[in-house]
């Protein structure tokens, strides 16, 4: 498996266990009956893709070193945002965006 695979893996990983948390917190919030259920199973599936992300997050690190690996991890704020605007409709700032940019910007420079 490639650095690059490996790398997408762990970001999807990450992001997607932050977002079942996000989903755990939204369903605390709702005053449902059956909140703590709900609560509980996305708190479980956020653990298992967060464990999933830092089991291949150990493998990547055999492969490259921790200072470019860190960064690229960069990625999970592009993805975030992506996330936060188009499934929760948060309202996402022009400086946020150019913040993004530059993320994004930094990436690419690392891989250079």
């Amino acid at each position: 498996m490639t650095h690059f695979l490996l790398l997408i893996i762990v970001s999807l990983l990450t992001c997607f266990g932050q977002v079942c948390q996000k989903q755990a917190v939204i369903y605390w919030q709702s005053g449902l009956p059956t909140k703590n259920s709900l609560v509980f199973k996305w708190l479980v599936i956020a653990i298992i893709l967060l464990a999933l992300a830092m089991l291949f997050w150990l493998k990547l690190l055999q492969i490259l070193p921790l200072s470019i690996a860190y960064p690229m991890l960069s990625f999970n704020f592009v993805i975030v945002t992506l996330i936060g605007q188009f499934i929760y409709q948060e309202k996402i700032s022009i400086k946020h965006w150019i913040g993004v940019f530059i993320i994004m910007l930094g990436i690419v420079l690392l891989n250079i």
